[in-house]
């Protein structure tokens, strides 16, 4: 069950300026224009949960201006407008908004441009900006289905930017400011209503991601009704508003034996302290209800941070075949959840 993904879906499309985002070169004094068709693909784009910014060479506070002239500024995250290398940029970008390179697209007219970042960043794909309208045609920009969280990607973004200024502005233990986000995480089995965000998260979720495996809409659907799984989502909100839901498991279940098939967890909640209340949630239940619990485990390239949480988490090898692994946990150790964090759960 769970199929791997064809084709990555990216997540972010990075903007050159001159002669791409628009037409002329700002720095020469040419009086720039947007093409009509680049504000509808510009809007597409963020209404398919798209996120977008900007690498461009140039004065950043005249390119700033022109962008809120034709009323495009909000759509882009953390512009990169400098004098750097567009490939710097894209590291920059990379670690703020804190997703794989490979999910990025790169956009730019000048050749020499894209074949820097390429050599840089090899995961990166570019695209030559004569092929700029044709960008909402492509299956790595073109989800099958948009969810209300990926309409809210770049709003629930720009919330994750408030919290961060509020946090460097804190005075204060890291413990303290977690506590004065006010979080609740609600935990409910998943509903019909949950099942394209999950389809989803499996499909973008990989550094929090138990095994990598990808659902679709049809085999959720069928696991919802299925009594020997549990499918369980949660949802984390706070004073800034939601973060959408941000995680899964899917629990199967024979007798009193429990195995953790997929967990995952967005990576957005990793500095929030987050990332492992569900797998504490599923530790307790377990515990309350005299089961056996272990966990599947496959190895990719980016999740070690999930094996890490398991481990932490005293989960144990119980065997190991290549890159697959099965853990056990004794439930000995049955801790709290922290108390930065409401959880309700709704079982």
């Amino acid at each position: 069950m769970g199929v791997k993904q064809s084709v990555k879906m990216a997540k972010c499309v990075v903007w050159d300026l001159d002669d791409t985002l628009w037409k002329g070169t700002l720095s020469s004094g040419d009086e720039v224009v947007v093409d009509p068709r680049i504000l509808e693909t510009v809007k597409t784009l963020d209404e398919r949960g798209i996120l977008q910014s900007i690498a461009s060479k140039n004065n950043h506070d005249d390119a700033m201006r022109k962008l809120e002239e034709f009323g495009l500024a909000e759509y882009f995250l953390h512009p990169q407008i400098n004098w750097n290398s567009k490939s710097s940029s894209l590291t920059e970008l990379q670690a703020k908004l804190n997703i794989g390179l490979d999910t990025f697209i790169f956009i730019d007219d000048q050749e020499f441009e894209r074949d820097e970042v390429a050599f840089v960043h090899p995961d990166v794909e570019t695209i030559d900006a004569a092929d700029r309208f044709l960008l909402t045609d492509l299956p790595r920009l073109s989800p099958v289905h948009v969810t209300e969280d990926a309409r809210r990607r770049r709003l629930m973004y720009r919330e994750g930017e408030q919290r961060d200024r509020s946090e460097l502005a804190f005075q204060g233990p890291h413990d303290e400011f977690l506590r004065s986000l006010d979080m609740v995480l609600d935990i409910s089995p998943a509903g019909g209503d949950d099942l394209l965000r999950l389809e989803e998260l499996t499909h973008r979720t990989s550094q929090l991601n138990s095994t990598g495996i990808h659902y679709s809409y049809d085999e959720l659907e069928k696991l919802i009704d299925d009594p020997g799984h549990d499918l369980w989502v949660c949802e984390l909100t706070d004073r800034y508003g939601s973060y959408g839901k941000v995680g899964m498991a899917l629990v199967e279940k024979s007798g009193d034996q429990w195995t953790i098939a997929l967990l995952l967890m967005s990576c957005r909640t990793v500095s929030k302290g987050v990332g492992t209340v569900l797998l504490q949630f599923l530790v307790k239940r377990a515990a309350e209800r005299g089961a056996r619990l272990f966990a599947r485990f496959r190895r990719t390239d980016r999740n070690r941070q999930m094996l890490l949480t398991y481990q932490l988490a005293n989960f144990h090898v119980v065997s190991r075949d290549g890159v697959d692994h099965l853990f056990e946990n004794d439930l000995e150790i049955v801790r709290d959840y922290p108390d930065h964090v409401r959880v309700n759960v709704d079982a």
